[in-house]
C-alpha cells in the first residue's frame, strides 16, 4: 500500500484503490444526480414549456450544473483536486495533437455555419452556457475521475483511454429512457466513444483537464445548433462531416496509445509512452 492508501480517513483510502468498478460507480452515482434534478426543478416552469432556450436551461444546464457541484465536493473530500486539475503523471506525444486538431477544426466550423438570426440570442447563449458546465462536468468525470481511478488502479494507458471513453458513452445510452431511437442511440454510442478517446488524447498532449473540458465545452453547443439552425451555403455541409471524422480519428488514434503513469528510474513520477511496465 501507498502512504495514501494507508493514511487518511476510510473513505479516502476507498477511493485510493481505484478500479474501473469504483470508476464505474461514480459515473453511476453522477448520472442518478443528472436525471434527478429536472425532477426537482420542472415544477418550477409552465406545463407544456416548448421554449428552447428554457427546455436546455432545465434538461441540460442545471442537472450538470449540480452534477458538476457534487463532483467538486467530491475531489475536495479526497484531497484529489490538485492530482485532478493539476499536470498529468504522464507526457503525451505530438501525433495526439491530431485528435485535438480534428474536433477544433469542425466546432470551429460549425460555430461559423449557423444561422444567428433564425437561432436567436435565447437559445445561443443557453447553449453556451449549458457547453461551458457539460464540458466541466463530463470531463471532470471521465478524464479526471474515471481517468485518475484506473491510474491508481495500475492500469496501462490503453485501458484507462478504453474505460474512459467506454463509461463516457455509457452516459449517453440513458437517452433510450427519454425515447430516442435505438439506431440513432447506437450511432451516438460509437460517436462519443471515438470522442472519449480524443478528449483521453487531449488531456495526454495538454497534459491539464482544463484544455479537454474547454474543447468539449465547445463541441456541443456547435453540434445543437448547427443542426437545428445551419445557415445556408456549401459550407455547411462540409461542417456537418464533423462527426464521421472525429470517428475514424478517435478508432485510428487509439491503436497507437502507449505507456503507464507511474514512477520512472528517476522517480519524477511519470513512465514515458512505449515504456516496457509491467501492469494490466
Amino acid at each position: 500500500m501507498t502512504a495514501a492508501e494507508t493514511a487518511g480517513s476510510p473513505w479516502r483510502r476507498f477511493w485510493e484503490h481505484g478500479g474501473w468498478w469504483r470508476s464505474l460507480l461514480v459515473v453511476v452515482a453522477y448520472y442518478a444526480v443528472y436525471q434527478g434534478v429536472p425532477l426537482l426543478f420542472a415544477p418550477l416552469f409552465p406545463a407544456g414549456e416548448t421554449d428552447e432556450a428554457a427546455i436546455v436551461w432545465i434538461f441540460t444546464a442545471i442537472p450538470v450544473a449540480f452534477g458538476g457541484l457534487v463532483l467538486v465536493v467530491l475531489a475536495w473530500s479526497l484531497g484529489w483536486l490538485r492530482e485532478l486539475f493539476g499536470p498529468q503523471p504522464i507526457r503525451g506525444r505530438g501525433w495526439m495533437w491530431i485528435a485535438v486538431v480534428a474536433v477544433l477544426l469542425f466546432n470551429v466550423l460549425r460555430f461559423a455555419t449557423i444561422d444567428y438570426g433564425e437561432a436567436g440570442a435565447g437559445i445561443v447563449v443557453a447553449w453556451l452556457m449549458a457547453g461551458l458546465l457539460v464540458g466541466f462536468a463530463e470531463e471532470t468525470l471521465t478524464r479526471g475521475f474515471v481517468v485518475n481511478l484506473m491510474r491508481k488502479g495500475g492500469y496501462r494507458e490503453i485501458t484507462v483511454a478504453l474505460v474512459s471513453a467506454a463509461l463516457f458513452a455509457l452516459l449517453h445510452s440513458g437517452n433510450l429512457l427519454t425515447g430516442q431511437a435505438l439506431v440513432p442511440t447506437l450511432l451516438q454510442l460509437v460517436y462519443t466513444f471515438a470522442f472519449g478517446i480524443c478528449m483521453y488524447l487531449a488531456l495526454r498532449v495538454t497534459g491539464h483537464l482544463i484544455w479537454p473540458i474547454l474543447l468539449h465545452a465547445t463541441t456541443d453547443p456547435s453540434i445543437f445548433l448547427q443542426t437545428l439552425h445551419p445557415a445556408e451555403g456549401p459550407l455547411t455541409a462540409f461542417a456537418a462531416l464533423g462527426n464521421p471524422v472525429v470517428i475514424v480519428t478517435g478508432l485510428v488514434l487509439l491503436i497507437f496509445i502507449r505507456g503507464k503513469a507511474g514512477e520512472n528510474a528517476a522517480g519524477a513520477g511519470l513512465v514515458e509512452p512505449g515504456t516496457a511496465v509491467p501492469g494490466r
